[in-house]
């Protein structure tokens, strides 16, 4: 007698580690207007600063990790300091994303120019990654900003508290002081 048996394989899907301490990702003590519009992603925040100019404001990274993109998403358009109304790109433009493990991560759109780091650099929290720019399909300089807990957008937070920025049904804004020290 013959007898035969089939072995299957299912992998282990792990749920995602807890939130990392996340920070506001510019400069420590400056203070940022958060913001959102009809029509932009739920979770998605546009920051932009408080006081001075956002061109070219460092971008600093919200939590330490590995560098998993850094380039070109879309067309970078031609948008730029001495140009600020020169023609829009598509997608995110300059953008890096940094794994946080535990299937956490973080999206920074819209640079100025090539990030500062590469794909497999580990970065430490507060280090520079690029600058404040309108590459992409950008209407202003500011800094496109995203956390997600296993590829899915969730709601930001910084220094232990959400950000306030939920969902994309009108136009609102928040301020949060960067304790990114």
């Amino acid at each position: 007698m013959l007898i035969a048996a089939a072995v299957i394989v299912v992998p282990i899907v792990r749920p995602p580690g807890p939130r990392p301490a996340f920070q506001l990702p510019v400069a420590c003590g400056e203070t940022w207007q958060l913001g959102t519009y009809p029509g932009h992603d739920d979770y998605d925040v546009d920051l932009f600063p408080t006081k001075g100019k956002a061109w070219g404001r460092p971008v600093l990274a919200s939590a330490a990790g590995t560098v998993s993109t850094a380039g070109i998403n879309g067309t970078l358009g031609g948008r730029t300091p001495e140009n600020p109304d020169g023609p829009r790109g598509r997608g995110g433009g300059y953008w890096v994303t940094i794994d946080h493990g535990g299937k956490w991560e973080t999206q920074y759109l819209h640079l100025l120019e090539p990030p500062l780091v590469r794909e497999g650099d580990r970065v430490e929290q507060g280090q520079q990654i690029g600058k404040v720019g309108s590459t992409g399909n950008s209407g202003a300089p500011h800094l496109h900003y995203e956390q997600r807990r296993g590829w899915e957008k969730v709601e930001t937070w910084f220094d232990g508290v959400p950000s306030g920025i939920t969902t994309d049904d009108r136009e609102y804004t928040t301020r949060a002081k960067s304790n990114n020290c």
